[in-house]
C-alpha cells in the first residue's frame, strides 16, 4: 500500500531542481502511506514528475521501487494498492517470453500493459488499486482507480499545472494551490456525511470515480475519462434463466468465489490478520481464512465499556469457536476522545461518519501485529445486509396506502416525542415484550419510520434514510448549484425491484464515498492495509445475478453469506440484531466534548467564518444540550467542517 503524487507542466521542462524539489515535497506529506521507501521520476523534457511513497508488501527488495519503469522504457508508473491475481498473470506473461526482474505485482501490472496494452490488462486485473501511467512515446498520462473504489485518487490544475495524489493533503505543497470551498459540496457533505465523488472540498480537485480511467494529452491539455469497469453494468446483468438453477448450485459458487478471494487476498511477505467483529461479514472471512491457514490466524477486535456498541464479547466467541489468535483492546471513552483532535488530518477533507473513531483505533492495535489486515467490509452492500434492504418495500407498501398529506401530519406530530424520550419509554417496557421486538436502538429506528412516513415517494423515503441534514442546501450559505439526486431510485426503475435500487445506491455511494474512504484513511494512517474479500469484482457480478430473493426475503437478509457461515460456526455465535461500528456521540456532546462544540456551534463562530446559517445550528445545539432532542449527526457533520476549518487555517 503506498501514496502517489505527480504533476506535469511543460512550460518547467529542463528545470529537473524545480520537478525534484515540489514532486518530492508533495510525496513527503504521504509519508503515512509509505513509511518504508520513497522515489521519484522526473522527465525533464516533458515537464513530468512522478513520486511515490511505499509501504513494502510483496517483494520487500529493491527490484519493488517505485516509480517502475518498464522494460522497453516506454511507459513509468506509480503505483497504489495491490493486484491480488499477480502470479497468475506472470504465469500467462511467461508463456509469452516476458521476463521479470523481481516477484512484485507492480512489475507485473507494468509488464501487462506493455504487453496487452492497457484497456486489455485492466480487465484482466483483480485487486484494489490507483496508479499513475505516463506513456512516453504518446506524451499521455493515464489515472487509473479500481472498480469499487477502494483507493482513493485526486487530480486538477493548479495554475497550468495538471497535479495527481493520493490524498489532498499533497496539493497544498505545489506552488500556487488555491484553496477555494466548492460550496455544492459542502451542501452534498452535510447530506451524506462525505464528500461524493467526483467533487471534492476544493473548488478545482476533483476525485476519480471508482471503475474510471482518465486520459490527459500533455500536449492538447484535452481530459477523456471513461469506465473501464461499470457498477450500472454488473447491477444490469440479471439472467431471468438463473432462476432454473438451484439454490445448491448458486451456494457452491459463491462458496468457491469467496474462498478464492480470501486466498488471494493472504497473499503477503509481511504479517497478516483480520479485522473481527463477530458479526456475519467478518466472522465468515475470519473463518474461510482459518480453513486456508496452517497456523492460527490472527484476529482483532476493539470493546467499549458501552454496552450498546461493545462487539468484544461476541468477537471473544468466535475466535475462540474457530481457534484464532485473538487480541482485543478494550478503548474507554478518554482512548476514543484523544483520537477527535486527529480527525481532520487523517481524514484530509471534511469526513463525519463517526465510526471512523473506533476504525482508527482498531487499525492503530493491528499495526501492532501486522501490515496486513482482511476485513469485511461491503458484505451488507453487495449482498443486501442493511436493515432498510429488508423492511422499506414491506413498510411502504402500507404506508403509501394513506395520502401525503396525512402522513406528512402525523409525522410531525409524532416528531413532538423526541427519539430519546422514546427510547426511554421503550427500554422502561422491555422486559415485557416479546423477544422478537426487543430491538437495539429503539429510538433511532423510530426517527427512521417517521422519515419514511413523510416521505412523498419511495425515493425520497431511502434518501432521508441515508441523510443527515435533509435540508442541506439551506444550511449551506453562499451561491451554488442545487445538488444532483446521486444515483437517484427512480434512474434504476429497470432493476425491477426496491431492494435491489438501494443496493445499487448503497454500492455505488454510500460504499466507495463513506465506508471505503473511512478504512482507507483510517488504516493508511497506522501504515496498515486493509483488505476487502467482498469487493473482489467476480463476487460482486455473482451477486447482481442472483435473484433477489435468494439474498433478502422474509427470513432476513445476506441469505447466501448467512449458509455458507453457518457450515463454519453455529448460528447462536453470529445469529443477532445488527449492531454497527459507533460511538456514543449524543452522551459525549453533552459531556466531555461540550465545551470544545461550543467553541464551534456558537453564533459568532459560524457568522464569522460564513459557510451556514447560524440559527439553524444554534437552535439544534440548544436543543441537544437540554436532552430535548438528539442531533448528534447533524451536529457531528458542523463540527467535523469546522474543526477541519481550524486545522487547515481556512476562513470563508
Amino acid at each position: 500500500m503506498c501514496g502517489i503524487v505527480g504533476f506535469i507542466d511543460p512550460s518547467w521542462r529542463k528545470k529537473s531542481q524545480q520537478l525534484d524539489y515540489f514532486v518530492t515535497l508533495m510525496a513527503d506529506t504521504l509519508r503515512h502511506r509509505g513509511p518504508d521507501d520513497q522515489g521519484i521520476w522526473i522527465d525533464e523534457n516533458n515537464g513530468v514528475a512522478f513520486g511515490h511513497r511505499r509501504l513494502s508488501i510483496i517483494d520487500l527488495s529493491q527490484e519493488g521501487h517505485q516509480p517502475m519503469v518498464s522494460r522497453d522504457g516506454r511507459y513509468i508508473i506509480v503505483f497504489n494498492g495491490e493486484v491480488y491475481n499477480f502470479k497468475a498473470l506472470r504465469k500467462d506473461l511467461e508463456l509469452h517470453g516476458v521476463q521479470f526482474l523481481g516477484h512484485s505485482d507492480t512489475e507485473v501490472v507494468l509488464s501487462a500493459i506493455s504487453h496487452y496494452g492497457l484497456e486489455k490488462a485492466m480487465a484482466k486485473f483483480n485487486g484494489m488499486f490507483a496508479f499513475a501511467l505516463w506513456d512516453r512515446s504518446d506524451k499521455i498520462l493515464y489515472l487509473c482507480r479500481d472498480r469499487l473504489g477502494e483507493k482513493p485518487l485526486y487530480y486538477g490544475f493548479i495554475n497550468n499545472s495538471f497535479v495527481f495524489a493520493s490524498e489532498l493533503k499533497a496539493f497544498a505543497e505545489f506552488p500556487g494551490f488555491d484553496k477555494e470551498i466548492n460550496r455544492q459540496a459542502v451542501a452534498s457533505y452535510l447530506r451524506y456525511n462525505c464528500i461524493p465523488a467526483p467533487h471534492s472540498i476544493f473548488k478545482n480537485i476533483r476525485k476519480l470515480f471508482p471503475g474510471e480511467l482518465l486520459e490527459f494529452d500533455s500536449v492538447s491539455q484535452d481530459i477523456k475519462t471513461h469506465f473501464y469497469w461499470s457498477a450500472s453494468n454488473a447491477a444490469m446483468a440479471f439472467d431471468a434463466t438463473n432462476k432454473l438453477r438451484t439454490f445448491e448450485d448458486m451456494l457452491r459458487e459463491g462458496k468457491f468465489l469467496l474462498k478464492d478471494a480470501v486466498k488471494i487476498r493472504m497473499e503477503s511477505d509481511v504479517p497478516l490478520g483480520v479485522f473481527l467483529s463477530g458479526g456475519i461479514d467478518s466472522s465468515l472471512i475470519t473463518a474461510l481464512m482459518q480453513e486456508q491457514s496452517t497456523v492460527p490466524i490472527k484476529t482483532f477486535t476493539i470493546g467499549f465499556d458501552d454496552q450498546r456498541y461493545n462487539e468484544a464479547q461476541d468477537a471473544k466467541q468466535v475466535a475462540e469457536y474457530l481457534g484464532t489468535d485473538h487480541t482485543c483492546f478494550h478503548a474507554t471513552a478518554k482512548d476514543a476522545l484523544k483520537v477527535i483532535p486527529e480527525l481532520p488530518k487523517i481524514y484530509d477533507e471534511p469526513f463525519a461518519d463517526s465510526s471512523q473513531i473506533p476504525t482508527i483505533l482498531v487499525s492503530r492495535l493491528a499495526k501492532q501485529h501486522v501490515t496486513v489486515c482482511v476485513s469485511g467490509d461491503g458484505g451488507d452492500e453487495i449482498f443486501g445486509g442493511y436493515n432498510r434492504h429488508v423492511w422499506l418495500d414491506k413498510i411502504w407498501k402500507k404506508i403509501e396506502l394513506v395520502p401525503h398529506g396525512v402522513r406528512r401530519s402525523l409525522s410531525s406530530f409524532l416528531s413532538i416525542c423526541s427519539p430519546d424520550k422514546f427510547e426511554a419509554g421503550f427500554e422502561s417496557l422491555k422486559q415485557i415484550l416479546p423477544e422478537q421486538l426487543r430491538v437495539r436502538s429503539p429510538g433511532i429506528k423510530f426517527q427512521k419510520f417517521l422519515d419514511c412516513l413523510a416521505a412523498l415517494n419511495e425515493d425520497e423515503a431511502y434518501l432521508n434514510l441515508t441523510s443527515h441534514w435533509k435540508n442541506s442546501e439551506e444550511v449551506v450559505l453562499g451561491d451554488f448549484n442545487r445538488l444532483e439526486r446521486f444515483a437517484g431510485l427512480s434512474s434504476m426503475d429497470s432493476l425491477g425491484d426496491l431492494k435491489r435500487q438501494m443496493m445499487y445506491c448503497d454500492m455505488t455511494n454510500y460504499l466507495p464515498n463513506d465506508i471505503l474512504t473511512k478504512v482507507d484513511r483510517a488504516s493508511m494512517s497506522a501504515s496498515l492495509e486493509s483488505r476487502a474479500v467482498f469487493l473482489d469484482h467476480r463476487l460482486v457480478e455473482y451477486a447482481w445475478k442472483l435473484p433477489t430473493d435468494v439474498l433478502i426475503n422474509k427470513n432476513g437478509s445476506k441469505l447466501i453469506l448467512r449458509n455458507i457461515l453457518s457450515k463454519y460456526l453455529p448460528a447462536t455465535y453470529w445469529e443477532r440484531p445488527k449492531m454497527g461500528f459507533a460511538v456514543p456521540l449524543d452522551d459525549w456532546l453533552r459531556g466531555p466534548l461540550k465545551d470544545w462544540a461550543d467553541d464551534l456551534l456558537s453564533s459568532d463562530y459560524l457568522r464569522r467564518k460564513g459557510f451556514f446559517d447560524h440559527k439553524i445550528i444554534s437552535q439544534k445545539w440548544q436543543e441537544h444540550k437540554k436532552g430535548s432532542r438528539n442531533w448528534q449527526f447533524e451536529l457531528w457533520d458542523i463540527l467535523m467542517f469546522n474543526a477541519w476549518l481550524e486545522f487547515n487555517h481556512i476562513n470563508s
